[in-house]
């Protein structure tokens, strides 16, 4: 499988959790992003494969969590004290070929993508 698969999603209510789930397989870094209605697509968090080092957007930093299953070949992205604001739709990317640390925010860097899952924070 080389199109990453997302699964979870839904609604939420402010200050909730949710996690999310990716299907990766035959990559080397594994990222999520997300586009809210009327905006443009944005960097959320990444993760290596190798080495497992992890990245991640200003606006997540501490409130979200990448992490991978070796075994499973999944990324989670566990989401905490949500906001309305990171309302949107939420897609998992990937690539084959090593990205730079520069580029890990970069669309361009991730050449497969899924097909994107919901989340809505609202109470």
């Amino acid at each position: 499988q080389v199109q990453p698969l997302e699964s979870g999603g839904g609604l939420v209510q402010p200050g909730g959790s949710m996690r999310l789930s990716c299907a990766a397989s035959g990559r080397t870094t594994t990222a999520w992003f997300r586009q809210a209605p009327g905006k443009e697509r944005e960097f959320v968090a990444a993760i290596r494969w190798m080495g497992g080092n992890t990245y991640f957007a200003n606006s997540v930093k501490g409130r979200f969590g990448i992490s991978k299953d070796n075994v499973k070949n999944l990324v989670f992205l566990q989401m905490n004290s949500l906001k309305p604001e990171d309302t949107a739709a939420y897609y998992c990317a990937s690539s084959r070929n090593t990205v730079i640390q520069s580029a890990i925010s970069d669309r361009r860097s991730y050449s497969y993508w899924g097909q994107g899952t919901q989340v809505t924070v609202s109470s």
